[in-house]
């Protein structure tokens, strides 16, 4: 008898403590959800394991999205691949040299180790100028004596990384021939392939930290496709990439460094959904989890991209990413008093394994996650993710007795509601920064809270903030992994130009993107998912001539049938006018404007699912209430009501006290706050009227 398959969607976000899992199944529009924990140090174990708990038979999936953190842990613990560099003559020292820039703005001192030992990086004869012209050729015999000798010093990736190869490739693409006809893998990286853009440094880096991740990100993700494969899945397995876009396995092995950051990513694809659906355009995410908390902006339902990012000091990455602002303060986040006698909350953190002092898992030091459940807020009885059958408020108590409470003279519960105010304090500060250090007023903007424990914290960023208002997701712990749901196919490129708008070649701008869009429509179509449209958009680096700082130019280009039409010249410098006046008020009278990066992006919609079949379909809020029980609000005690969250019904409106128990997290309502359930599900938390 044939199987009638049921289509299923799954998303999956490793994060450092738990893997969360979502699954949607597009015929009934039905979603389960399941946290399990994250296993180290081989995190495949934990992904198959989550994708068990909730699918018996993998054949009736149709599509596996995964948002990963392999690389961006890679990066942060110095455990990628041993690579070697072959540069031009004169350059090996550019990926230590950086922009002569420091750990500590303001000291002297500080040590930067390079990912690529100096004896690693090797130079070559060849020389390109900035405009483009060959003056010394590439000597291909000096290129595979050097690919020769990283590889007989055990190096299993390298980058080619050579002067000026943005303005013409020739050399660089002859060197990467020659390597890779000796190179006993795929592991080879190529700068001109990865960013064809100005500024060495930067594109060097980019480069090398790719084929530092390759031989890990790869075998990760092979390993996962192979396990998948052998349990009967037969349909398409992408990866989100840092843009909040996905891609295809093949591209993701090619191009590692797009992953970085990938999982927080896709958390912020599903919140830019969720509130726009939800009537809300702008919004601040907030990602909390057992290690860090995630913040970002979206202003009129678009997400802030980054042009750059450093993944720790002097590692930068020169790709579109998201702008995420992490901090050390998850769930698991360990609090102690520093020397001065101050409280501290992170970086270190217990993550998964041994966990909160309440995991009873050989952790004594005190977290984020021990006070709450020591001031009643997180039920000791029923844990998120199914890691336990009971928390240890005791131990946690004394824990926090012993290293905070002591130290500074306080009793466990005053310590505790310490640690919160502590936590809390940096996580308004994170919020701080996205918005009113960039410009946005707080009060415009609904918070919306998501991870596994984003929503314990939601009323007190209102408090500390401003914000208007939270928004609760349906599924808060699994958002991340929604977003891997919803994410398009996103492919984007870039080249330099560097050129005078008065003189530019219109007719080589149209070649560039001509080939951008042929390429990432190829891509497109090589991936085999299905898409409802494809988009494409285009903008220019721009800046007046003697300026190191640019402007975003979006431009508004026709493509029909993936043929691209022409702009003019005196729509280039009308675009320039509007966004440059924008973003600084006013023009400058006879400056002479410059166009430096042509940015494309090809852009493959999926199908979105109904967030309204998410939504509570029937019951009462008497049906949902769970009982009372006594939690710690501002030095007192307070009889508070337990509701099941995924019990309650639309339009419920609940007075705070009160806390929303679900599987995957605990959504806390202070005593001054109420919460009402939208159309989708979600919590809207308000302050009381008056």
């Amino acid at each position: 008898m044939t199987k009638t398959p049921t289509h299923k969607m799954i998303g999956v976000d490793v994060g450092g403590t738990f893997t969360d899992i979502f699954v949607l199944d597009e015929a009934s529009g039905l979603a389960e959800v399941a946290k399990v924990p994250t296993s180290r140090p081989d995190q495949s174990a934990g992904f198959l394991s989550g994708i068990g708990a909730r699918v018996d038979d993998l054949a009736t999936v149709s599509v596996v999205v995964h948002g990963t953190t392999a690389g961006t842990n890679a990066l942060l613990e110095r455990k990628g691949a041993k690579i070697g560099v072959i540069t031009t003559t004169g350059l090996r020292d550019v990926l230590e040299m950086r922009r002569r820039d420091r750990p500590r703005t303001w000291g002297l001192r500080g040590d930067f180790t390079p990912i690529v030992d100096r004896a690693h990086r090797l130079e070559v004869p060849e020389r390109t100028l900035a405009d483009g012209t060959i003056r010394v050729p590439v000597d291909l015999d000096a290129v595979r004596a050097a690919a020769q000798q990283l590889l007989d010093d055990g190096c299993i990736a390298v980058a080619v990384l050579f002067a000026n190869a943005y303005a013409n490739p020739e050399n660089e693409t002859l060197a990467v021939a020659a390597v890779r006809d000796i190179w006993p893998n795929a592991h080879v990286s190529c700068s001109s392939e990865i960013l064809p853009e100005i500024r060495e440094f930067e594109r060097f880096s980019t480069t090398a930290l790719n084929a530092y991740l390759q031989p890990e990100v790869s075998g990760y993700l092979a390993r996962l496709e192979t396990a998948l494969k052998s349990s009967g899945f037969a349909g398409e397995f992408l990866i989100v990439q840092s843009n909040g876009g996905v891609m295809d396995v093949d591209t993701a092995t090619r191009l590692p460094v797009r992953t970085a950051l990938s999982g927080p990513a896709a958390g912020v694809v599903a919140a830019g959904y969720i509130a726009q659906a939800a009537g809300f355009p702008d919004v601040i995410t907030g990602d909390m989890g057992g290690t860090s908390f995630d913040v970002s902006l979206i202003a009129q339902g678009q997400s802030m991209l980054s042009q750059q990012t450093a993944i720790d000091f002097g590692m930068v990455v020169r790709s579109p990413m998201i702008e995420i602002t992490t901090i050390g303060a998850g769930g698991g986040s360990i609090a102690w008093v520093d020397k001065g006698g101050l409280l501290n909350i992170g970086p270190e953190s217990a993550g998964s394994t041994p966990g909160p002092v309440a995991y009873g898992q050989g952790n004594t030091r005190p977290t984020v996650t021990d006070a709450n459940v020591v001031l009643g807020r997180i039920d000791p009885d029923n844990p998120i993710g199914g890691k336990l059958t009971r928390l240890d408020v005791d131990a946690a108590k004394a824990a926090i007795a012993e290293h905070v409470g002591k130290p500074l003279g306080l009793d466990a519960l005053t310590a505790a509601e310490a640690i919160l105010r502590v936590a809390n304090s940096r996580m308004a500060g994170a919020l701080r920064l996205v918005s009113v250090e960039r410009g946005f007023d707080p009060k415009h903007f609904a918070f919306m809270p998501f991870g596994g424990g984003g929503a314990l914290h939601a009323g007190a960023m209102l408090h500390e903030v401003g914000l208007a208002r939270a928004i609760v997701p349906r599924y808060p712990g699994v958002t991340s992994a929604m977003g891997c749901v919803i994410a398009d196919m996103r492919q984007d490129f870039v080249q330099t130009l560097n050129a005078m708008l008065d003189g530019i070649d219109i007719a080589a701008v149209t070649a560039h993107m001509q080939r951008h869009v042929t390429d990432g429509l190829a891509m497109l179509d090589a991936s085999r998912t299905t898409f409802q449209a494809r988009e494409t958009s285009f903008t220019l680096d721009m800046a007046y001539l003697g300026q190191t700082h640019t402007v975003s130019v979006p431009l508004a280009v026709t493509v029909q049938d993936g043929v691209v039409i022409a702009s003019t010249q005196a729509a280039i410098g009308d675009a320039f006018d509007a966004a440059y006046r924008a973003t600084y008020g006013r023009l400058l009278a006879g400056g002479v404007r410059r166009v430096i990066n042509l940015r494309s992006a090809v852009t493959g919609k999926r199908p979105r699912f109904d967030l309204s079949t998410l939504a509570p379909k029937d019951g009462s809020v008497a049906e949902a209430l769970r009982g009372t029980r006594q939690v710690y609000f501002g030095g007192q005690w307070h009889e508070t009501q337990i509701y099941a969250r995924l019990a309650l019904p639309i339009g419920a409106v609940i007075s705070g006290p009160a806390i929303l128990e679900q599987p995957d997290t605990t959504v806390l309502i202070e005593p001054d706050l109420t919460g009402t359930v939208d159309q989708f599900g979600n919590t809207l938390i308000e302050r009381k009227t008056p």
